[in-house]
């Protein structure tokens, strides 16, 4: 279950990668624009403000991040899977914010968007691409010394691909594809920086599986593990993050 306070914690940081990812977005009017996990909305709602003619719709897998939207003028959400949302017209702008790293299948799934979108449509979204990071390392660690029988086969293969991967799978589609990777340096405030930072992200399945009694002591773990990796300094914890960002566009009809 995901927890829309605790997530909301870095909501600047977060939000950031995806003011990044649709500035590359070159729609000038489209009609109709999708976020696909779209969370509690916020970012949602900054597609509508900036296509002020569009219909915009956000769905997301999460019924108490959905329950925290806020539905507008030309802007409505809804429960949803990634593996199962069909449109019921072509889409203009497709855009997956943080979301496709939850999906190991969403490589399959990618076809299928492309094939929604409308001639000359665009497809956006960017994933972390910090699987080796040492904060996942240190998780890794910390499973593996104490939480094996409870959560080892939580350790998996890295679920996203590289910027290349995508570009050649979306590029024999017959789009033409932007593809890069950013590596941003947030500060983060507080104690714990790192902690409070993935305990609302990449632990959430790992919280999940506990029983809530073994929660503490299992972030505790974790936490101290954090601090070593990432030491606080007099101006908060430095915590690299690095992203990778896709924009295909579909050929316009006739083309």
């Amino acid at each position: 279950m995901w927890d829309p306070e605790i997530y909301a914690r870095f909501t600047e940081e977060r939000s950031r990668p995806f003011h990044d990812l649709l500035a590359r977005v070159g729609a000038e009017t489209p009609s109709y624009v999708v976020d696909a996990g779209c969370g509690t909305g916020e970012l949602t709602a900054e597609l509508a403000r900036r296509w002020p003619q569009a219909e915009v719709h956000g769905f997301d897998a999460s019924p108490a991040m959905i329950g925290k939207a806020r539905p507008g003028d030309r802007l409505t959400f809804a429960v949803g899977d990634i593996l199962d949302w069909r449109p019921e017209r072509p889409v203009d702008v497709l855009v997956s914010n943080a979301v496709l790293q939850w999906v190991p299948e969403h490589r399959v799934v990618l076809p299928y968007w492309v094939e929604a979108l409308a001639p000359g449509g665009w497809l956006a979204f960017q994933v972390p691409g910090n699987f080796h990071a040492p904060s996942h390392e240190a998780v890794r660690e910390v499973i593996r010394l104490k939480w094996f029988e409870w959560l080892g086969d939580l350790l998996r293969e890295d679920p996203v691909g590289e910027p290349a991967d995508y570009l050649d799978l979306l590029a024999r589609l017959g789009c033409a594809v932007d593809a890069w990777e950013t590596t941003y340096l947030h500060v983060l405030p507080g104690e714990n920086a790192v902690l409070g930072w993935i305990a609302g992200t990449a632990l959430r399945p790992m919280l999940d599986r506990l029983p809530e009694s073994e929660h503490a002591e299992f972030l505790a773990d974790c936490g101290r593990l954090l601090d070593e990796v990432y030491p606080r300094m007099p101006y908060g914890t430095p915590f690299p993050f690095r992203r990778i960002f896709v924009v295909a566009r579909k050929p316009a009809a006739g083309s």
